[in-house]
């Protein structure tokens, strides 16, 4: 039997990586994509092949949709090369960046850069590779905890997230036919480089989200990768069209 296939978006680095190195520990290989740092790419690629999976990194802007036609070949022709398939199994929209500004002050620049990345670019990617999916895969979207509570500043990034959310949804319906089951991960506050690496810098706002959250302590990578990968076991096959928080119960 095959081992499993997951392409990662923004595999390279962050709460993308982490997936993949948890994936790898469970046997599942994977196609992850960079937009700029190949030297990280190829580090995780390494990182990979020392837990003994196999890993493809490919390069990608999620916010260039006319590319994805082109980034498709390129999975096709890895995957023949790679592994001798035609699909794979697995798809994470995770790629993203963080933009902070209050709902006065964000621009019309910023706004267009989060629809093309979190939501125009998650939206056609994963309409231009459904044919690549297996029967039967899954897919995972990555959302926030802020679609969910309010912190000032977030009121474009968290509404990109409010859409993904229910494009989740619509999708685990429309590819329910193929078996294949699509829900959202939404992690809270976690202590990596995104938004600048605020949450992990930033003592004060740490300790404030902590005294917020029911464990105590804000999230880790490891907390979401973990995550990932075990809604990506077939101990979770039936989990579909749900919103999972991964946050440690902030604001409950």
């Amino acid at each position: 039997m095959s081992k499993k296939i997951a392409l990662i978006t923004g595999g390279s680095r962050g709460l993308g990586r982490n997936a993949a190195l948890h994936l790898a520990d469970k046997g599942v290989d994977t196609i992850l994509t960079y937009r700029t740092r190949q030297d990280e790419a190829d580090s995780a690629v390494a990182e990979i092949a020392g837990r003994g999976g196999r890993a493809v990194a490919l390069q990608l802007d999620v916010g260039q949709s006319a590319s994805f036609a082109a980034f498709a070949e390129q999975v096709k022709t890895a995957l023949r090369e790679h592994w001798h398939r035609e699909n794979f199994d697995f798809l994470v929209n995770n790629a993203g960046v963080g933009v902070y500004g209050s709902f006065a002050d964000t621009t019309e620049a910023q706004f267009d850069e989060l629809v093309n990345i979190h939501f125009k670019g998650t939206f056609f990617l994963t309409q231009k590779l459904l044919p690549l999916i297996a029967d039967g895969g899954r897919i995972v979207n990555l959302s926030s905890g802020l679609a969910r509570f309010s912190y000032p500043g977030y009121a474009a990034y968290a509404s990109m997230k409010g859409a993904i959310e229910t494009l989740t949804r619509y999708l685990a319906v429309e590819l329910g036919p193929r078996r294949i089951a699509v829900n959202v991960v939404a992690p809270g506050a976690i202590e990596t480089d995104f938004g600048g690496g605020t949450v992990r810098d930033n003592a004060q706002l740490n300790a404030m989200i902590a005294s917020q959250t029911a464990l105590g302590r804000v999230g880790l990578p490891d907390d979401i990768g973990g995550a990932i990968a075990a809604l990506l076991s077939d101990d979770n096959r039936w989990i579909n069209g749900q919103r999972i928080e991964v946050a440690g119960g902030i604001h409950l």
